[in-house]
């Protein structure tokens, strides 16, 4: 019997670290579908293919292999044999990913991995679109949101620790046009589901992130 959390919401959010924290503590499997597309995107970069190029990404498509592995509590990405989990989180990746989310084929295709991995297990997925298009009648659906400075802050501060040059103004610009594409998107837009619990994280600490979603979760669960 499968039980299915969705977590939804905007980047930077903390969708990835919250639901990495809430899986640990309950015993959820942990699918990040946001490295999904990264790891699809990351190809697309490495093999120079234009994202009008729908053959080629068809290609890319049949022939990817997506694994994870679970390293001392850290979950690594492997893009066709390769780890991956530091490169899918560059920069160039960070600018393409969202175009590359909106590509029908490429939705279509990761969206029936996702379901695929998730058949007879308790799973926790974060994501854009899971709550209202993957997972539709997932057991528990939330919606992470903040503000706009707030979540450039935090990815600004990100790329700091990464040794990065980028400024303040260009992750700020990247997160506005990231918000514009997902919310205007006509393939599962980004948006939160009639009946998602709505946690605003502008001003929490993730120690308070995750003890919301945990109590929210546990309240399905009796």
């Amino acid at each position: 019997m499968s039980f299915i959390v969705a977590i939804d919401g905007p980047a930077g959010t903390g969708k990835g670290t919250i639901t990495k924290l809430v899986a640990e503590e309950l015993g959820l499997i942990n699918i990040d579908t946001g490295a999904m597309y990264r790891c699809v995107t990351l190809d697309i970069i490495n093999k120079g293919v234009s994202l009008d190029n729908l053959d080629a990404i068809n290609e890319i498509l049949n022939r990817i292999k997506i694994d994870t592995k679970n390293s001392d509590g850290n979950l690594k990405f492997f893009l066709n044999g390769i780890e991956v989990t530091n490169d899918i989180r560059t920069q160039r990746v960070n600018e393409l990913v969202s175009q590359v989310s909106h590509i029908p084929e490429v939705r279509t295709n990761m969206v029936n991995l996702q379901r695929k991995m998730a058949e007879g297990k308790k799973v926790i997925m974060e994501g854009r679109d899971i709550g209202t298009n993957v997972f539709p009648n997932a057991n528990v659906k939330i919606y992470l949101d903040a503000s706009t400075e707030e979540r450039a802050k935090r990815r600004y501060k990100q790329e700091q620790e990464k040794g990065s040059n980028i400024t303040y103004e260009e992750v700020l610009k990247n997160v506005v046009f990231r918000d514009q594409n997902d919310k205007n998107s006509s393939v599962a837009p980004l948006k939160q589901a009639e009946d998602a619990i709505l946690v605003d994280t502008t001003t929490l600490t993730i120690p308070e992130v995750k003890e919301k979603v945990i109590s929210i979760i546990k309240e399905v669960l009796k």
